[in-house]
């Protein structure tokens, strides 16, 4: 490992959608970081720059020692390890709860001071939606195993090569007509990626935050209102027909027969839950940060690809 003056950040998860613009904005205000990662990049580096206090390792949650490891001589741990699809060994369970427990319990035996622990809105170990409720039983667990950790519940979060906005626009441009969850009453607040990010970023140079954050943007909007905003920004005056989720459980249950599913009923139950910041947590105006809205990213994502 290279030598540090004590104050090293690893990031598992470090080279995933929202794991790489952590890494960025921790090196940004000069963390030393160390990118711990099941395929480690040996070449990553932040743009530009042969950056010596950019470290990759290889680090597999499910896996003690490869932990362990990863976490030597650490002054702070970010978990950005997620999971939103279920594959073989890869669980909501495995990966939200023991996985999260077990970077808790090893950052705490490595005698590290800060964990960050990424969970979502609404995580709920009561919650009837599997992904909801593994989410809130990761949170129990890392809090018994690391009492001062500091959880970010971010909503939906959106940026130029997600999975979510880009996917909408694209399924707007191609579909004769868009089918809606339902009516399209489900309530979304998304984050920009880069101001989750940026939050983290803060969050390790204070001395002292709230145990819990919930990030959502400037705007609540309605499904529906989102798929409007997203349509009138790139020109399109698409036909939304509304569908029930009775219909869509159906689909992702006959999706899941593939290897690949490309629906399943864990993201249909998803839609069906509103993911809205509480105006009683602490949030992005407590670290000094105004949100991007999705009108503004999405013109810069249409400028850059042309319209």
């Amino acid at each position: 490992m290279v030598a540090t003056n004590g104050q090293t950040v690893a990031v598992f998860g470090g080279t995933g959608f929202l794991g790489r613009r952590i890494v960025q904005h921790l090196r940004s205000r000069g963390f030393p970081v160390r990118i711990a990662s099941r395929h480690p990049d040996p070449g990553y580096t932040l743009p530009g720059a042969d950056d010596p206090q950019l470290q990759s390792v290889e680090a597999n949650i499910h896996d003690e020692r490869s932990v362990a490891d990863a976490l030597a001589g650490a002054y702070a741990v970010v978990n950005a390890v997620s999971l939103y699809v279920e594959r073989g060994p890869d669980t909501f369970h495995s990966v939200h709860v023991e996985g999260a427990r077990r970077v808790a319990v090893q950052s705490h035996r490595a005698g590290v001071k800060r964990l960050v622990h990424m969970s979502g809105i609404g995580a709920d170990a009561a919650s009837q939606s599997r992904y909801i409720r593994k989410r809130g039983e990761g949170e129990l667990a890392v809090r018994a195993a690391f009492a001062e950790a500091t959880f970010i519940r971010p909503a939906v979060v959106f940026g130029p090569d997600d999975a979510f906005l880009v996917t909408i626009l694209k399924l707007l441009r191609e579909l004769p007509v868009y089918p809606m969850f339902g009516r399209g009453a489900t309530r979304l607040q998304p984050a920009h990626v880069d101001d989750v990010a940026d939050a983290i970023g803060r969050i390790m140079q204070r001395a002292e935050t709230p145990r819990i954050f919930e990030f959502g943007g400037p705007r609540v909007y309605s499904y529906e209102e989102l798929l409007r905003a997203v349509a009138h920004q790139a020109g399109l005056a698409p036909r939304l027909i509304p569908i029930p989720f009775a219909v869509w459980h159906a689909l992702a249950w006959a999706s899941e027969m593939f290897r690949i599913p490309f629906l399943t009923r864990n993201q249909v139950e998803l839609m069906q839950i509103d993911t809205v910041s509480s105006p009683d947590m602490p949030g992005f105006f407590e670290l000094g940060i105004s949100p991007h809205s999705v009108e503004e990213i999405l013109q810069k994502i249409l400028s850059n690809s042309g319209g």
